[in-house]
């Protein structure tokens, strides 16, 4: 991003610049936006928005002005569920640029990246304000009465490593319970994260359960009912929420529901699934013990999340504060049919009938935005304008090791992880965020990884025993992805065991189980560097919920502002040492004796001529709050 681009015109959906985050159907919302005086003169601004197919513009009125620029506020009639808007600048004498969602434009564009404000949108205000963490019960802790090896596992120690290639990976058991995690809610608060995401609870034939035997029972080899009760009413007493993981893609093969349907091709269950003429059953990704569930089923539909009665409405009655729908993205789908925006305004609805302050999360691997209007998922796991992105521009290099012929693979491609300058991860993120409505994104979550990926510790150059990564080999790059993590618009989520360092080389490696009784190899500065970050995120409501404005983008460098009406905030972060980083006072929004107050990291320096520069150590990340 050249210095030039300083001088552009911006707008996000955010609160400081639209009106009203819930619009009614009919309603007017204000729009403005902020045009500085060294950007090119307009003899006017526009809003052009989209009317029932036809596009519109509204004339935009100044509103106010002060040293670094003016502010235009246009009307913007909420005509349709969801309105689409960009603004015109410019003057009848025909000059003029276009502001969407991917930045200033001095020719025409698509509509594809034009702002979007959803009347059906309505998240829950608490989800805004979460720092999440995801647990893999099996791996987290044992508590409570010890359970009897289930048929299908083969019993582990909690030291040995982890099985992740080879017949067994699915059925190493390491016997980690609900009533251990209730156990250890103390160091989740310690931590400072307010959510916990727990991978599936329901009775099944593997570790990771996502081949659900029943949706109907807790599995008890994690304690059953009586202990999900528990470690609900434990969450909720110590201020966090609980977010429960449910496959509406397929089921195990020995869920009842399936049993039914192959004993019997008169049942009901029959049309739960969809069996081939000439013999066999569409599953997941070609994986017989996975069947797939066909959508096109109303009994399927009422069973499973379509009602008072369904299984979505059964838990949430229970206490779960939402749910991560896994493999949404194919849910509903299969060649001729789609049915899966039915399906995600059909839980949405079920959830709001009753719970009307539920989550409803999204699993999505790569481009969601086709899928993200506002009117189902709350938002996705942001694998695409996130964590890829953030690991193409942290990678320490592709670690060569035991198990490891290859570099690492980047997200379900077999070419390695690529390593590329912040402009290039800038412009995916920018990319991928102006293709859904804002609300969408501050709804999703933002992984560094997961269950399903390497460890971001390993990615950024650490170790790749599976354990924690003891001389801090990659910590730098590690802990400036929780920066990024903790500063940028989403809901930030931590995969247990990141704040300790561990490792792994995919995403069944990264399944180890969580060291209790080795605190001694605790990589205790990434332990504090989590706890500081969270209490940052958590103590700042310009990253809960500000805007988002980029200043510079250089080869090792990103700034950005996170603005709100009560506070606004500059992040500068650095992969490694680079040139000097002036910004304008102009630019930034504040007078010449302002200050920028650090809240970690080191002082700006006044570079006179109105101009602040940034520090040029690197790797290093450096918050301010823009004392107007």
């Amino acid at each position: 991003m050249s210095p030039a681009e300083l001088d552009q015109p911006h707008h996000d959906g955010s609160s400081f610049y639209v009106d009203g985050p819930e619009p009614a159907l009919g309603s007017v919302v204000g729009v403005r936006v902020r045009v500085p005086h060294a950007s090119a003169a307009s003899a006017g601004v526009w809003v052009r928005s989209v009317r029932d197919g036809e596009p519109s513009l509204t004339e935009a009125v100044q509103e106010s002005a002060d040293d670094s620029g003016t502010w235009w506020r246009a009307a913007l009639p909420v005509h349709n569920p969801v309105t689409s808007y960009r603004f015109l600048l410019g003057n009848r004498g025909g000059s003029y640029r276009w502001l969407n969602g991917s930045g200033v434009h001095t020719r025409d564009v698509t509509d594809a990246a034009d702002y979007r404000i959803s009347t059906e949108h309505r998240l829950p205000d608490w989800v805004l304000d979460q720092v999440g963490y995801q647990i893999f019960p099996d791996r987290f802790a044992r508590g409570g009465e010890p359970p009897e090896a289930p048929p299908w596992a083969r019993p582990a120690a909690w030291d040995d490593p982890v099985v992740h290639r080879g017949p067994d990976v699915p059925h190493q058991w390491y016997g980690g319970t609900l009533d251990g995690i209730r156990e250890h809610l103390a160091h989740l608060t310690d931590l400072g994260v307010s959510l916990l995401y727990l991978t599936p609870f329901f009775e099944a034939r593997s570790n990771h359960r996502y081949d659900a035997a029943s949706f109907d029972r807790v599995d008890p080899v994690l304690g059953g009912a009586a202990a999900l009760a528990r470690l609900i009413a434990a969450t909720h007493d110590v201020g966090l929420r609980l977010i429960g993981d449910l496959t509406t893609n397929h089921t195990g093969d020995h869920h009842p529901w399936f049993r039914a349907a192959v004993a019997d091709p008169g049942s009901a269950e029959r049309d739960f699934y969809r069996f081939r003429d000439g013999g066999g059953y569409e599953s997941w990704m070609g994986v017989p013990s996975l069947p797939k569930l066909d959508h096109a089923s109303a009994e399927l539909r009422r069973r499973l999340y379509d009602g008072a009665g369904s299984v979505v409405a059964r838990w949430m009655d229970a206490g779960m504060d939402g749910w991560r729908i896994d493999v949404a993205n194919m849910t509903g789908r299969l060649g001729a049919d789609d049915h899966a925006h039915e399906v995600a305004r059909t839980i949405r609805r079920t959830i709001a009938s009753a719970h009307p302050d539920g989550w409803l999360l999204a699993e999505h691997g790569h481009d969601a935005t086709l899928d993200l209007d506002g009117r189902g998922w709350h938002g996705t796991m942001d694998y695409a304008g996130f964590t890829r992105p953030v690991w193409a521009w942290l990678n320490g290099g592709g670690p060569q090791g035991p198990g490891l012929p290859h570099d690492l693979t980047f997200l379900g491609l077999p070419t390695g992880i690529p390593v590329q300058g912040a402009s290039a991860s800038v412009a995916t993120m920018r990319e991928v965020h102006a293709a859904i409505p804002w609300a969408s994104w501050v709804a999703s979550t933002s992984h560094l990884d997961s269950h399903d990926t390497p460890r971001f510790r390993t990615v950024a150059g650490g170790g790749t025993s599976g354990w924690v990564d003891t001389d801090g080999t990659g910590r730098d790059r590690h802990l400036l992805g929780v920066a990024l993590q903790m500063t940028l618009p989403g809901i930030p989520v931590v995969f247990m065991g990141d704040e300790l360092g561990l490792t792994g080389v995919d995403g069944e490696h990264a399944r180890t189980p969580m060291p209790w009784h080795r605190t001694d190899a605790w990589d205790k500065p990434t332990l504090e560097a989590y706890r500081t970050w969270i209490a940052i995120r958590r103590g700042n409501v310009a990253l809960r919920r500000g805007g988002l404005r980029w200043m510079h983008v250089g080869k090792e460098t990103m700034t950005f502002l996170r603005e709100h009406h009560e506070q606004r905030i500059l992040v500068h972060l650095a992969r490694s040492g680079h040139s000097a980083v002036r910004l304008p006072r102009t630019a930034l929004g504040i007078p010449t004796a302002a200050q920028l107050v650090p809240v970690i990291g080191e002082p700006a320096v006044d570079a006179g001529h109105g101009q602040v520069t940034l520090p040029s150590e690197g790797p290093a990340a450096h918050v301010y709050v823009l004392d107007a």
